[in-house]
């Protein structure tokens, strides 16, 4: 059956090489296209013409599927998503599109393209996004609600962002998502939140249907499908605050974890911001890298710790609070320190000998932030020799609580930290050399 949109989706021949080449010389090769779920039928003029135009088309199997029958060479998606990119960036200088769902922009395969072509080599047109379709649907002003998504990312790094009254917009990976999330709702204590489960937005299948998180009662859910959360905490619900500084009980661990009045100065001293990388060298618990990642968005952080039994709590740890990406290395520093990324921040919990300061200083970039603490006579020599060294600012913290002292309560110490806090200089640019003669 020929298709009333475009004729060569049929069959019939599109435009000869030499007319799309004139028209399109001085476009961008690549165009990506979001598509509603209402397929070519939704698509605009311009994104029809990129079609036409292409001589390679990229998408998924269900945005293929809507082509039919055309002229020019069709890849489905490779997984691993390296091997379809090296497919991609082979046609470059030729006219390509990438088909997407909704906006590519958006948790979409746009936003990851735009990591490794360049802005003016492509062109994106956009769809509604489903956090948009969503909205509209619920009467939600988009601005108040938490948009995120489950799309190749852990379920757990939704607890985060469970607060009481707050909105969340989820994007499913598939049709079992929309459970999973009910599920770790009530495992949170937010069972009585209220969830919307919207499938084929903007679609001839599209479908809204409601149920409790911890009563889930849906079945032969859509895989294309977004959650909307209303969070309801219930009594054994506990939201953690965003700002650093959590209780020490909010973290499994041995008695190896900076405590909480320390770890927020430690936070405060490393400045975290936005996509900023942190290593937590001698991790223990992680306390440290887990406040890190929360602090700020798309911030990353590697957590270093020599024993398996700690690596195994910081990962629950990451897991229960919302950070799962956490990058745990097991390994003794410095040798562990070897290829990672250089980072914008350290902090030195444990572990503070020789060679350790050193290997860390060198791999951090320039007006990078250092952090170390120490609690041993021999490693506050250390620090004390290196604030001497580098500068910085040097203090020694001490936390007494109140205690029971027999019938009454008096104050007793804990051990003092040491802790020193220092920004890496960057280098003074070399003075030219005076020219001879």
């Amino acid at each position: 059956m020929s298709d009333p949109v475009r004729p060569w989706l049929s069959g019939a021949s599109g435009p000869s090489d030499d007319e799309r080449a004139a028209s399109s010389a001085a476009e961008p090769w690549l165009t990506i296209i979001g598509i509603g779920d209402a397929g070519l039928a939704s698509l605009t003029g311009d994104a029809l013409d990129a079609l036409d135009a292409a001589k390679t088309i990229f998408g998924g199997e269900r945005h293929l599927a809507m082509l039919g029958d055309t002229h020019a060479e069709t890849f489905l998606w490779d997984k691993p998503f390296v091997d379809a990119l090296d497919r991609l960036l082979q046609r470059a200088g030729t006219p390509t599109v990438v088909l997407a769902t909704g906006d590519p922009m958006w948790f979409g395969v746009g936003a990851t393209l735009a990591r490794h072509i360049e802005a003016a080599e492509m062109r994106v047109l956009s769809a509604p996004s489903a956090f948009s379709l969503a909205a509209a649907k619920l009467g939600w002003p988009l601005q108040n609600a938490a948009c995120l998504t489950v799309h190749g990312r852990p379920v757990d790094q939704l607890s985060r962002h469970l607060f009481p009254g707050e909105r969340l917009l989820v994007l499913s990976a598939d049709a079992a998502s929309p459970r999973e999330i009910a599920r770790l709702l009530t495992s949170r204590g937010f069972g009585q939140s209220r969830l919307t489960v919207l499938e084929h937005l903007g679609g001839s299948k599209e479908r809204r249907r409601e149920t409790v998180a911890a009563g889930y009662d849906l079945t032969d859910e859509a895989d294309l499908n977004i959650v909307a959360v209303d969070c309801v905490a219930g009594r054994a619900a506990t939201p953690r605050p965003a700002v650093a500084g959590l209780p020490d009980d909010a973290f499994i661990h041995d008695g190896k974890m900076t405590k909480r009045m320390l770890r927020a100065l430690a936070i405060a001293a490393l400045e975290p911001m936005p996509g900023a990388l942190l290593w937590d060298v001698g991790a223990g618990a992680g306390s440290v890298a887990v406040e890190w990642l929360r602090a700020a968005a798309r911030m990353r952080a590697i957590a270093i710790e020599l024993k398996p039994e700690r690596a195994a709590m910081i990962a629950e740890n990451a897991s229960t609070l919302g950070v799962p990406e956490l990058l745990i290395v097991e390994g003794r520093a410095p040798e562990a320190l070897a290829g990672l990324d250089a980072p914008d921040a350290i902090f030195i919990g444990g572990g503070l000998s020789d060679g350790v300061f050193e290997a860390a200083w060198s791999a951090l970039k320039p007006g990078g932030r250092m952090v170390a603490h120490a609690v041993t006579l021999e490693s506050e020599a250390i620090l004390i020799d290196l604030h001497a060294r580098h500068g910085g600012e040097l203090m020694r913290a001490q936390i007494d609580r109140a205690e029971k002292v027999g019938p009454f309560r008096g104050f007793k110490p804990a051990m003092p930290v040491i802790h020193w806090h220092v920004a890496k200089p960057y280098q003074k640019p070399q003075a030219k050399p005076e020219p001879v003669g």
